[in-house]
Protein backbone atom coordinates (compact mmCIF):
# COMPACT_ATOMS: atom_id res chain seq x y z
CA UNK A 1 0.00 0.00 0.00
CA UNK A 2 1.30 3.28 -0.92
CA UNK A 3 1.57 5.69 1.91
CA UNK A 4 1.39 9.56 1.88
CA UNK A 5 4.35 11.21 2.04
CA UNK A 6 3.62 13.43 5.14
CA UNK A 7 2.95 9.81 6.89
CA UNK A 8 6.62 9.05 5.88
CA UNK A 9 7.84 12.45 6.88
CA UNK A 10 6.87 11.84 10.93
CA UNK A 11 9.47 10.37 12.50
CA UNK A 12 9.28 7.46 15.00
CA UNK A 13 8.32 9.18 19.04
CA UNK A 14 11.40 7.47 20.49
CA UNK A 15 10.28 8.33 23.93
CA UNK A 16 7.41 5.24 23.53
CA UNK A 17 9.72 3.34 21.39
CA UNK A 18 11.78 3.32 25.14
CA UNK A 19 8.81 3.12 27.47
CA UNK A 20 7.92 -0.25 25.29
CA UNK A 21 11.40 -1.68 26.01
CA UNK A 22 11.17 -0.46 30.35
CA UNK A 23 7.55 -2.23 30.62
CA UNK A 24 9.31 -5.38 28.48
CA UNK A 25 11.88 -5.42 31.29
CA UNK A 26 9.67 -4.84 33.89
CA UNK A 27 7.90 -7.74 33.61
CA UNK A 28 10.93 -9.84 33.97
CA UNK A 29 11.75 -7.36 37.35
CA UNK A 30 8.18 -7.87 38.79
CA UNK A 31 7.99 -9.72 42.16
CA UNK A 32 12.03 -9.15 42.53
CA UNK A 33 13.49 -6.48 44.92
CA UNK A 34 13.82 -3.93 42.05
CA UNK A 35 10.70 -3.21 40.18
CA UNK A 36 11.32 -0.85 37.18
CA UNK A 37 11.24 2.80 38.02
CA UNK A 38 9.94 4.85 35.83
CA UNK A 39 11.68 8.08 35.13
CA UNK A 40 10.91 8.53 31.97
CA UNK A 41 7.32 9.79 31.26
CA UNK A 42 6.35 13.15 31.38
CA UNK A 43 3.06 11.86 33.54
CA UNK A 44 2.00 13.37 37.39
CA UNK A 45 1.69 10.62 39.57
CA UNK A 46 -1.11 12.74 40.87
CA UNK A 47 -4.51 12.12 39.40
CA UNK A 48 -7.54 14.33 39.38
CA UNK A 49 -8.54 16.19 42.73
CA UNK A 50 -11.48 14.77 44.35
CA UNK A 51 -13.66 17.99 43.49
CA UNK A 52 -12.94 17.18 40.10
CA UNK A 53 -13.46 13.54 39.94
CA UNK A 54 -17.27 13.87 41.45
CA UNK A 55 -17.83 16.21 38.75
CA UNK A 56 -17.24 13.83 36.33
CA UNK A 57 -19.65 11.30 37.83
CA UNK A 58 -22.45 14.22 38.13
CA UNK A 59 -21.74 14.91 34.89
CA UNK A 60 -22.62 11.47 33.32
CA UNK A 61 -25.46 10.79 36.02
CA UNK A 62 -27.47 13.96 34.94
CA UNK A 63 -26.83 12.80 30.91
CA UNK A 64 -24.34 16.04 30.09
CA UNK A 65 -22.26 14.11 27.55
CA UNK A 66 -23.33 15.22 23.96
CA UNK A 67 -21.61 17.59 22.17
CA UNK A 68 -21.01 21.10 23.13
CA UNK A 69 -19.83 23.64 20.02
CA UNK A 70 -16.55 23.33 18.95
CA UNK A 71 -14.89 25.92 20.99
CA UNK A 72 -16.27 24.39 23.85
CA UNK A 73 -18.23 25.29 27.14
CA UNK A 74 -18.59 28.66 27.19
CA UNK A 75 -18.61 28.87 31.53
CA UNK A 76 -15.19 26.72 31.65
CA UNK A 77 -13.80 29.36 28.99
CA UNK A 78 -15.19 32.29 31.37
CA UNK A 79 -12.96 30.32 34.73
CA UNK A 80 -9.71 29.80 32.35
CA UNK A 81 -10.40 33.77 32.25
CA UNK A 82 -10.55 34.04 35.84
CA UNK A 83 -7.42 32.05 36.17
CA UNK A 84 -5.07 34.03 33.84
CA UNK A 85 -6.73 37.05 35.68
CA UNK A 86 -5.81 35.66 38.98
CA UNK A 87 -3.12 33.62 38.65
CA UNK A 88 -1.01 35.93 36.11
CA UNK A 89 -2.78 39.29 36.26
CA UNK A 90 -3.73 39.06 32.75
CA UNK A 91 -6.42 40.09 30.97
CA UNK A 92 -7.53 36.95 28.36
CA UNK A 93 -11.34 37.71 27.02
CA UNK A 94 -13.35 34.19 27.27
CA UNK A 95 -14.01 34.85 23.60
CA UNK A 96 -10.53 34.58 22.60
CA UNK A 97 -9.94 31.11 24.64
CA UNK A 98 -10.83 27.80 22.54
CA UNK A 99 -11.05 24.53 24.27
CA UNK A 100 -9.42 21.24 22.34
CA UNK A 101 -9.01 17.85 22.63
CA UNK A 102 -5.77 18.06 24.42
CA UNK A 103 -2.67 20.54 23.72
CA UNK A 104 -2.03 18.10 20.93
CA UNK A 105 -5.82 19.45 19.00
CA UNK A 106 -4.70 22.83 20.06
CA UNK A 107 -1.05 22.68 18.42
CA UNK A 108 -2.67 20.78 15.50
CA UNK A 109 -5.48 23.53 14.84
CA UNK A 110 -2.94 26.48 15.48
CA UNK A 111 -0.39 24.90 12.34
CA UNK A 112 -2.77 23.94 10.02
CA UNK A 113 -4.85 27.39 10.40
CA UNK A 114 -1.74 29.25 10.20
CA UNK A 115 1.21 27.35 8.46
CA UNK A 116 1.31 26.77 4.65
CA UNK A 117 3.30 24.39 2.07
CA UNK A 118 7.12 25.13 2.50
CA UNK A 119 6.79 27.56 5.42
CA UNK A 120 9.64 27.05 8.04
CA UNK A 121 9.15 27.40 11.82
CA UNK A 122 11.92 28.00 13.82
CA UNK A 123 12.22 25.98 17.02
CA UNK A 124 15.17 25.16 19.76
CA UNK A 125 16.72 22.23 19.65
CA UNK A 126 16.73 20.49 22.33
CA UNK A 127 12.84 20.87 22.22
CA UNK A 128 9.70 18.35 22.66
CA UNK A 129 9.76 16.03 19.25
CA UNK A 130 5.94 15.94 18.54
CA UNK A 131 5.74 20.04 18.40
CA UNK A 132 8.43 19.38 14.97
CA UNK A 133 6.05 16.62 14.02
CA UNK A 134 3.00 19.31 13.88
CA UNK A 135 4.51 21.54 11.78
CA UNK A 136 5.55 18.77 9.36
CA UNK A 137 1.90 17.56 9.31
CA UNK A 138 0.79 21.11 8.15
CA UNK A 139 3.50 20.55 5.38
CA UNK A 140 5.67 23.28 7.24
CA UNK A 141 9.58 22.77 7.79
CA UNK A 142 10.79 22.40 11.65
CA UNK A 143 14.32 24.49 11.57
CA UNK A 144 16.04 23.66 14.79
CA UNK A 145 18.48 26.20 15.76
CA UNK A 146 21.08 25.24 18.12
CA UNK A 147 21.07 26.59 21.57
CA UNK A 148 23.44 26.56 24.92
CA UNK A 149 23.15 26.30 28.37
CA UNK A 150 24.06 30.10 28.49
CA UNK A 151 21.11 30.64 26.37
CA UNK A 152 18.66 28.38 28.85
CA UNK A 153 18.59 26.05 25.91
CA UNK A 154 15.92 28.84 24.16
CA UNK A 155 15.69 30.62 21.72
CA UNK A 156 17.55 34.33 21.60
CA UNK A 157 15.91 37.01 19.82
CA UNK A 158 19.67 37.06 17.51
CA UNK A 159 19.36 33.49 16.97
CA UNK A 160 15.67 34.48 15.20
CA UNK A 161 16.76 36.97 13.75
CA UNK A 162 20.38 35.49 11.68
CA UNK A 163 18.19 32.39 10.80
CA UNK A 164 15.11 34.57 9.46
CA UNK A 165 14.52 33.66 5.66
CA UNK A 166 12.25 34.50 3.16
CA UNK A 167 10.24 30.88 3.66
CA UNK A 168 10.37 31.31 7.56
CA UNK A 169 6.74 31.90 8.77
CA UNK A 170 7.49 31.81 12.49
CA UNK A 171 8.44 30.29 15.81
CA UNK A 172 7.31 27.26 17.94
CA UNK A 173 8.60 27.80 21.58
CA UNK A 174 7.48 25.83 24.77
CA UNK A 175 8.39 27.50 28.44
CA UNK A 176 8.25 25.77 30.52
CA UNK A 177 10.01 23.61 27.72
CA UNK A 178 10.65 19.97 27.55
CA UNK A 179 12.67 18.16 28.32
CA UNK A 180 15.00 21.18 30.09
CA UNK A 181 12.44 22.40 32.11
CA UNK A 182 13.69 25.91 31.53
CA UNK A 183 11.84 29.00 30.56
CA UNK A 184 12.48 32.20 27.99
CA UNK A 185 12.82 35.16 29.93
CA UNK A 186 9.74 37.62 29.10
CA UNK A 187 12.00 40.34 27.91
CA UNK A 188 13.89 38.06 25.63
CA UNK A 189 10.27 36.66 24.13
CA UNK A 190 8.73 40.25 24.13
CA UNK A 191 12.52 40.80 21.43
CA UNK A 192 11.64 37.70 19.60
CA UNK A 193 8.15 38.84 18.67
CA UNK A 194 8.77 42.30 17.81
CA UNK A 195 10.96 41.71 15.27
CA UNK A 196 8.40 38.46 14.03
CA UNK A 197 5.67 40.63 14.36
CA UNK A 198 7.80 43.25 11.91
CA UNK A 199 7.82 40.72 9.52
CA UNK A 200 4.75 39.60 9.10
CA UNK A 201 5.11 36.46 11.14
CA UNK A 202 3.68 33.92 13.69
CA UNK A 203 4.54 33.14 17.35
CA UNK A 204 3.36 30.35 19.01
CA UNK A 205 4.24 29.34 22.73
CA UNK A 206 3.79 25.67 24.05
CA UNK A 207 2.41 26.57 28.17
CA UNK A 208 1.57 23.67 29.38
CA UNK A 209 3.62 23.49 31.87
CA UNK A 210 2.92 27.10 32.77
CA UNK A 211 1.32 26.04 36.17
CA UNK A 212 4.59 24.76 36.93
CA UNK A 213 6.66 27.41 37.28
CA UNK A 214 8.83 27.22 40.62
CA UNK A 215 10.54 30.64 39.84
CA UNK A 216 8.75 33.88 39.49
CA UNK A 217 11.28 35.52 37.16
CA UNK A 218 10.26 32.87 34.66
CA UNK A 219 6.51 32.18 35.83
CA UNK A 220 5.15 34.51 33.29
CA UNK A 221 2.74 33.68 30.99
CA UNK A 222 3.70 35.14 26.99
CA UNK A 223 0.13 36.69 26.73
CA UNK A 224 1.35 39.14 28.72
CA UNK A 225 3.30 40.89 25.87
CA UNK A 226 0.97 40.97 22.84
CA UNK A 227 -2.16 39.78 21.92
CA UNK A 228 -1.02 38.33 18.69
CA UNK A 229 0.97 35.75 20.79
CA UNK A 230 -0.84 32.30 20.54
CA UNK A 231 -0.40 30.31 23.51
CA UNK A 232 -1.12 26.43 24.13
CA UNK A 233 -1.73 24.94 27.31
CA UNK A 234 -3.31 22.28 28.96
CA UNK A 235 -5.12 20.62 31.60
CA UNK A 236 -2.60 17.61 31.70
CA UNK A 237 -0.06 19.02 33.51
CA UNK A 238 -0.66 21.41 36.30
CA UNK A 239 -4.41 20.06 36.41
CA UNK A 240 -3.10 16.22 36.59
CA UNK A 241 -6.43 15.15 33.80
CA UNK A 242 -3.50 13.47 31.43
CA UNK A 243 -6.29 10.77 30.11
CA UNK A 244 -9.16 13.38 29.70
CA UNK A 245 -7.64 14.41 26.50
CA UNK A 246 -8.45 18.62 27.45
CA UNK A 247 -6.66 21.70 26.38
CA UNK A 248 -7.18 24.86 24.98
CA UNK A 249 -5.85 27.18 23.08
CA UNK A 250 -5.67 31.61 23.35
CA UNK A 251 -5.80 33.12 19.37
CA UNK A 252 -5.99 36.87 18.55
CA UNK A 253 -10.27 37.52 18.21
CA UNK A 254 -10.01 37.09 14.42
CA UNK A 255 -8.08 34.00 14.28
CA UNK A 256 -10.80 32.47 16.27
CA UNK A 257 -13.81 31.65 13.26
CA UNK A 258 -10.90 30.15 11.33
CA UNK A 259 -9.83 27.46 14.57
CA UNK A 260 -13.08 27.16 14.72
CA UNK A 261 -14.32 26.22 11.76
CA UNK A 262 -11.28 23.58 11.58
CA UNK A 263 -12.13 22.19 15.03
CA UNK A 264 -15.85 21.51 13.50
CA UNK A 265 -14.26 19.68 10.72
CA UNK A 266 -12.07 17.74 12.51
CA UNK A 267 -12.94 17.26 16.09
CA UNK A 268 -16.69 17.78 16.42
CA UNK A 269 -15.62 19.44 20.01
CA UNK A 270 -13.37 17.94 23.27
CA UNK A 271 -14.64 15.98 25.29
CA UNK A 272 -17.91 16.72 26.92
CA UNK A 273 -17.39 15.00 30.14
CA UNK A 274 -13.89 16.45 30.49
CA UNK A 275 -15.32 19.68 30.10
CA UNK A 276 -17.85 19.46 33.27
CA UNK A 277 -15.25 17.48 34.91
CA UNK A 278 -12.60 20.46 34.44
CA UNK A 279 -14.52 23.04 35.86
CA UNK A 280 -14.39 21.87 39.27
CA UNK A 281 -10.20 22.69 38.55
CA UNK A 282 -10.96 26.46 39.70
CA UNK A 283 -12.79 25.87 42.96
CA UNK A 284 -10.81 27.31 45.96
CA UNK A 285 -10.26 23.57 47.21
CA UNK A 286 -8.89 22.33 43.78
CA UNK A 287 -6.82 25.33 43.52
CA UNK A 288 -5.24 25.00 47.14
CA UNK A 289 -4.72 21.34 46.14
CA UNK A 290 -2.73 22.01 43.04
CA UNK A 291 -0.69 24.59 44.96
CA UNK A 292 -0.19 21.88 47.42
CA UNK A 293 0.87 19.23 44.61
CA UNK A 294 3.26 21.95 42.92
CA UNK A 295 5.22 22.50 45.60
CA UNK A 296 5.89 18.85 46.18
CA UNK A 297 7.03 19.11 42.60
CA UNK A 298 9.60 21.79 43.83
CA UNK A 299 10.45 19.73 46.45
CA UNK A 300 10.95 16.60 44.05
CA UNK A 301 13.31 19.51 42.08
CA UNK A 302 15.33 20.71 44.91
CA UNK A 303 16.45 16.64 46.14
CA UNK A 304 16.62 14.98 42.71
CA UNK A 305 19.23 18.09 40.58
CA UNK A 306 21.86 17.77 43.83
CA UNK A 307 21.92 14.38 43.94
CA UNK A 308 21.88 13.46 40.07
CA UNK A 309 25.11 16.23 40.03
CA UNK A 310 26.44 13.95 43.13
CA UNK A 311 26.14 10.91 41.01
CA UNK A 312 28.31 12.70 37.99
CA UNK A 313 25.36 13.85 36.08
CA UNK A 314 25.81 17.36 34.50
CA UNK A 315 22.97 19.64 35.37
CA UNK A 316 24.18 22.65 33.28
CA UNK A 317 20.83 24.80 33.78
CA UNK A 318 18.61 24.48 37.08
CA UNK A 319 15.03 23.44 35.65
CA UNK A 320 12.63 26.39 36.80
CA UNK A 321 10.00 24.65 36.01
CA UNK A 322 8.01 21.73 34.94
CA UNK A 323 9.16 18.21 36.51
CA UNK A 324 12.57 17.01 34.00
CA UNK A 325 16.29 17.27 34.32
CA UNK A 326 18.15 17.37 31.44
CA UNK A 327 21.12 15.95 31.90
CA UNK A 328 24.71 15.53 31.16
CA UNK A 329 25.91 11.68 30.89
CA UNK A 330 28.94 11.94 28.80
CA UNK A 331 31.28 11.51 31.73
CA UNK A 332 28.61 8.05 32.84
CA UNK A 333 28.79 6.72 29.38
CA UNK A 334 32.90 6.91 29.38
CA UNK A 335 33.23 5.32 32.59
CA UNK A 336 30.83 2.49 31.44
CA UNK A 337 32.60 2.55 27.76
CA UNK A 338 28.91 3.34 25.89
CA UNK A 339 28.52 5.21 22.93
CA UNK A 340 25.97 7.48 24.29
CA UNK A 341 22.69 8.32 26.05
CA UNK A 342 20.42 6.17 24.22
CA UNK A 343 22.88 3.14 25.17
CA UNK A 344 23.33 4.50 28.60
CA UNK A 345 19.46 4.36 28.63
CA UNK A 346 18.99 1.04 28.32
CA UNK A 347 22.09 0.10 30.46
CA UNK A 348 20.63 2.06 33.16
CA UNK A 349 17.00 0.16 32.60
CA UNK A 350 19.13 -3.37 32.58
CA UNK A 351 21.39 -2.66 35.59
CA UNK A 352 19.34 -0.83 37.95
CA UNK A 353 15.70 -1.06 36.66
CA UNK A 354 15.35 2.87 36.63
CA UNK A 355 13.68 3.59 33.22
CA UNK A 356 15.13 7.25 31.58
CA UNK A 357 14.35 8.91 28.35
CA UNK A 358 17.82 9.40 26.01
CA UNK A 359 18.25 12.39 24.02
CA UNK A 360 17.96 11.14 20.45
CA UNK A 361 14.11 12.34 20.09
CA UNK A 362 14.91 15.68 21.53
CA UNK A 363 16.90 17.05 18.69
CA UNK A 364 20.63 16.66 17.11
CA UNK A 365 23.95 17.89 17.89
CA UNK A 366 24.92 17.32 21.78
CA UNK A 367 21.53 15.76 22.58
CA UNK A 368 22.97 12.23 22.38
CA UNK A 369 24.78 13.55 25.55
CA UNK A 370 21.81 13.66 27.28
CA UNK A 371 19.03 11.87 29.06
CA UNK A 372 15.50 13.09 30.42
CA UNK A 373 14.84 12.10 33.87
CA UNK A 374 11.22 12.95 34.71
CA UNK A 375 10.49 13.80 38.47
CA UNK A 376 6.83 13.45 38.06
CA UNK A 377 7.14 10.41 40.16
CA UNK A 378 7.07 10.24 44.21
CA UNK A 379 9.73 11.69 46.11
CA UNK A 380 10.38 7.72 47.47
CA UNK A 381 10.84 6.68 44.06
CA UNK A 382 13.20 9.24 43.39
CA UNK A 383 15.17 8.28 46.05
CA UNK A 384 15.14 5.10 45.52
CA UNK A 385 16.74 5.58 42.31
CA UNK A 386 19.22 7.51 43.25
CA UNK A 387 20.21 4.68 45.04
CA UNK A 388 20.46 2.18 43.10
CA UNK A 389 22.31 4.49 40.26
CA UNK A 390 24.75 5.18 43.34
CA UNK A 391 25.33 1.53 43.45
CA UNK A 392 25.47 0.86 39.70
CA UNK A 393 27.87 3.46 39.23
CA UNK A 394 30.26 2.57 42.19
Amino acid sequence: MRLARRAERIEPFYVMEVAKAASALAVQAAGTDKPMLFLNIGEPDFTAPPLVQAAAQRAIANGHTQYTQATGLLPLRERISQWYAQRFSVAVPASRIVLTAGASAALQLACLALIDAGDEMLMPDPSYPCNRQFVSAAEGTPVLLPTTARERFQLSSQAVQAAWGPRTRGVLLASPSNPTGTSIALAELARIHDFISNQGGITLVDEIYLGLGHDDAYGQTALRISDDIISINSFSKYFNMTGWRLGWLVVPQDLVPVVERLAQNLFICPSSIAQHAAMACFEPESLAEYERRRAEFKARRDYFIPALQSLGFGLPVQPDGAFYAWADCSALCARWGVADSWDFAFELMRRAHVAVTPGRDFGSGPTHNYVRFSTASSMAHLQEAVARMQAVFA
